[in-house]
């Protein structure tokens, strides 16, 4: 099984760099590629998932790539394999043929991959690489029609968010390493490490779970991530990049655990995200920005989970939250297609006009009220057991959130339920063509909610024992049965009140609405807490740079020149009278040489003529032209060459 890991990662991620690099030359054939390789992959997942595999790689010196699926890997891998080939069942009709459908798919299926990855990663290096994979392609695809300059900053803005928070991770990875007992920065070795290392390394995983998964103060990139195709929210939403965060914390429960603190600044936050974000969504008039908040609350319960160590209810709330949060989202970009507007007034009667996406919208809102029999009913009940396990504060703040989540949730089904006014020119026509939805696009709404209708109470709890097996967490406590009670009859109650009297039931101050509706202008007080402080010192970094260090490099340089020209001056100087001296040195040593040799010559060449003159002189001593002396000589010659002879023998 160790090959078919390999490619559960591998499909998804070269697919969807083939068909991004190619372009529009394979528009044509992207979507049935795509749905080919999400089927695939989801098959891959689903036998992954039935086997504990591991797999190792090496990637740098004393740090491997791993990856495993294991219980809690597993389930994940196939919720992101099953969503994400709902959604592009769905994106076969909502991407039309004029679109650039090879850079979209391709950056869908890199976006599941990227996910795959990170779920199953077993290091630190690894999961980083997803985490920034992740970022990467959802800033690409919230900015999918970059045409439009108010996409393009609001892909800027999430990307740049969630960013700064990613620098958590490699603040842990750093303090992993320098504590050296981390290993080979395993994720399950990260609690061993020892203070301070251990706090460093807390602190940058919750401050990078905080904010992909858009809990406070992080939150408000989530409303400006609404920019993009509804497909794309109904992705990022449910199972990939905004639960990552709460997965990484679930994953890490026991670093949280270990550090001491993470417990409860991460259950807290979990719990206030819960209830503020939700009040943020009942303010929405808009239904992808209600749907947006309600995301950041649901996913509140998820931290919450994590932070009290209820993994099982975390884990239930995360698989059910993804299948309701894609159905809701994939019928919100239906009804903006299909009536051109997202604006929850304009969207009174669409449910009657579409039974099929009224009817899964009702289903998707029931089970994020938590309205049983309907899953996150149950799941928040789990987790909530948590809660009140570690303190009695915190279970009441829950439960709050949870009432919040019926009071939205009831909110935006009865403005889609609501008899189309009779004034409306849609009103004729919604009777003769109750829906006129195709069946591509009516098909991931049904599988999502059958989805969702499976996952009931009557099958709760042989589900949550089965999971608890899975991820290995059999000894969390079980919900008492008031526990179910409270929370069924509160969501009920809330949602029958409100449905009752109408979001009339809610109205405030047109002021303190506003500031509800703006996310609470969380992004314009990071603007002013952390950008405008951070432009200041970019600025005032700049003009220090221009004024001072430009300068001082300018006046160094043109010190250093004139350094250069004296000292060429002088040393053109010296080498000029050293060349001088060695010249004068030389001449007259020359000149020397030259009397030297001249008055040796002239001596050799006196001497040469004083002994020829004089052996000449005695050479004519002989010749007197006296025959008794010519003979004497001869005498004398014959008489040494006998006394040779005899000598020689």
């Amino acid at each position: 099984m160790n090959s078919v890991l390999w490619a559960l990662v591998a499909l998804p991620l070269t697919a969807g760099t083939f068909l991004a690099v190619v372009g529009r030359r394979a528009d044509r054939y992207a979507p049935a590629v795509s749905v080919g390789v999400a089927a695939t992959t989801l098959g891959l997942a689903v036998a992954l998932a039935f086997e504990h595999t591991a797999v190792e790689a090496p990637l740098l010196e004393g740090l491997p790539a791993g990856l495993a699926v294991d219980g809690l890997s597993g389930l994940m891998a196939v919720t992101v394999t099953a969503v994400t080939l709902g959604v592009l069942l769905f994106s076969v009709a909502d991407i039309g043929p004029g679109e650039a459908r090879a850079r979209f798919f391709g950056l869908m299926l890199l976006f599941g991959g990227a996910m795959l990855t990170t779920v199953t990663a077993t290091t630190l290096p690894v999961l980083l690489m997803a985490w920034e994979a992740m970022g990467a392609t959802s800033w690409g695809l919230i900015g999918y029609w970059w045409h439009d300059p108010d996409r393009v900053h609001a892909a800027n803005t999430a990307f740049l968010t969630t960013r700064a928070a990613d620098l958590g991770l490699y603040l842990a990875a750093g303090a992993a390493l320098a504590s050296g007992q981390a290993g080979s920065l395993a994720l399950d070795d990260l609690a061993l490490a020892s203070e301070p290392w251990l706090t460093v390394i807390t602190a940058g995983v919750v401050a990078a779970a905080f904010g992909k998964s858009a809990q406070l103060p992080f939150s408000f990139w989530l409303s400006r991530a609404m920019q993009g195709p509804s497909t794309v929210s109904a992705l990022l939403h449910s199972a990939t990049m905004v639960v990552a965060g709460a997965y990484l914390l679930l994953r890490l429960e026991s670093l949280l655990r270990a550090s001491g603190w993470g417990v409860p600044v991460v259950a807290w936050t979990g719990a206030v995200t819960a209830v503020v974000l939700g009040l943020v969504a009942v303010a929405q008039t808009d239904i992808k920005q209600l749907l947006a908040a309600s995301t950041c609350a649901q996913i509140g319960f998820m931290t919450l989970a994590a932070g009290v160590g209820a993994v099982t209810g975390g884990t239930l709330q995360l698989i059910a939250h993804a299948a309701a949060k894609s159905l809701a989202f994939l019928v919100a970009g239906a009804w903006l297609t299909a009536l051109g507007t997202k604006a929850l007034p304009a969207l009174r009667g669409a449910a009657r006009l579409h039974r099929t996406a009224g009817t899964a919208f009702t289903v998707a809102a029931l089970s994020l009220a938590g309205v049983p029999p309907l899953a996150l009913w149950a799941a928040k009940d789990v987790l909530l057991s948590g809660a009140l396990e570690d303190s009695i504060a915190l279970y009441a703040l829950g439960l709050a959130g949870a009432v919040v989540s019926a009071v939205y949730s009831a909110k935006a089904l009865w403005f889609v339920w609501q008899p189309v006014p009779a004034r409306d020119p849609r009103a004729p026509e919604a009777a003769a063509a109750p829906s006129a939805m195709s069946f591509v696009t009516s098909l991931p709404l049904l599988l999502a909610s059958w989805a969702c209708v499976l996952l009931t109470a009557p099958a709760f709890p042989p589900l949550r024992d089965a999971v608890a097996r899975v991820i290995g967490s059999d000894g969390e406590p079980a919900p008492h049965l008031w526990e179910f009670a409270v929370s069924g009859v509160l969501a009920v109650g809330t949602s029958a009140v409100l449905w009752i009297r109408g979001p009339r039931l809610l109205a405030v101050p047109g002021r303190v609405t506003a500031w509800w509706r703006d996310w609470l202008e969380l992004e314009t007080a990071a603007r002013s807490v952390l950008l405008q402080p951070v432009s200041r010192l970019a600025d005032a970094l700049a003009r220090f740079d221009d004024r001072v260090l430009d300068r001082a490099v300018e006046g160094a340089g043109r010190g250093a020149a004139g350094l250069a020209r004296w000292a060429g001056r002088r040393a053109e100087r010296l080498v000029d009278r050293a060349v001088d001296g060695a010249g004068r040195g030389a001449v007259g040593l020359a000149r020397w040489t030259d009397q030297g040799v001249e008055r040796f010559v002239d001596g050799a060449v006196e001497g040469s003529a004083s002994g020829a003159r004089a052996l000449g002189r005695w050479a004519r001593r002989p010749q007197t032209g006296q025959l008794h002396q010519y003979l004497a000589q001869a005498v004398a010659v014959f008489t040494v060459l006998a006394v040779i002879v005899v000598l020689v023998r």
